[in-house]
């Protein structure tokens, strides 16, 4: 993330992706596939560090290996073919719209750092328990704990979307562009942007 100032010196706190050179990597039609999409490739990648399928795969479209393929459907697939490069000037400020990635893990959480659950008070004999999740339940009935009852567990590594986030800038020139706020993710990690299917 980072920071850019607007015409009237308001600070717009903003995060920098990198939106392509996306290839089309595949077609998907309805006489083939029973839907239409299309399947896009990003970043390169050694040819000899991928497989017999994918290489086949990549060599049916004529593209250069891509490390990350990603499908999307569109309401007229048929303005793009096997071939065709999309760069950030498919965006253009003022435009809203989803990002979707993956979040950053947190390894084995309990409930307070995961679910926000209040601690118990620290003072007059709690004991060693104050982080503790509490009771589980009643006792004879049901002698068992609810399923989705919130427990300590594995955090994050889950997929996230963020809607309604603004393009401020693009930067053509680099296939750059910087939408206002957060998205989920650590740095350099791979996330899908698209048209926000809340806003017009």
């Amino acid at each position: 993330m980072t920071q850019i100032f607007d015409e009237s010196g308001k600070v717009i706190p903003v995060t920098v992706i990198e939106a392509g050179p996306c290839v089309v990597v595949q077609k998907k039609t309805i006489e083939n596939d029973g839907y239409e999409a299309l399947q896009f490739g990003f970043g390169d990648l050694k040819p000899q560090k991928v497989n017999k399928p994918q290489q086949g795969h990549f060599a049916k479209g004529d593209v250069a290996p891509k490390r990350t393929l990603k499908e999307f459907k569109f309401d007229d697939c048929s303005t793009l073919n096997v071939g065709d490069i999309i760069k950030a000037d498919t965006f253009t400020a003022g435009d809203i719209v989803d990002v979707t990635g993956t979040s950053k893990g947190k390894g084995y959480a309990g409930t307070i750092k995961r679910y926000n659950n209040a601690r118990l008070k620290e003072t007059h004999g709690t004991g060693p328990v104050g982080r503790h999740a509490g009771s589980m339940g009643a006792c004879s009935t049901p002698s068992r704990i609810f399923k989705g009852k919130k427990m300590p567990g594995h955090m994050g590594v889950e997929t996230v979307t963020i809607q309604n986030l603004e393009v401020v800038k693009v930067d053509a020139e680099n296939n750059l562009i910087a939408l206002k706020g957060a998205v989920p993710g650590p740095k350099n990690g791979i996330v899908t942007v698209i048209n926000s299917v809340k806003k017009a």
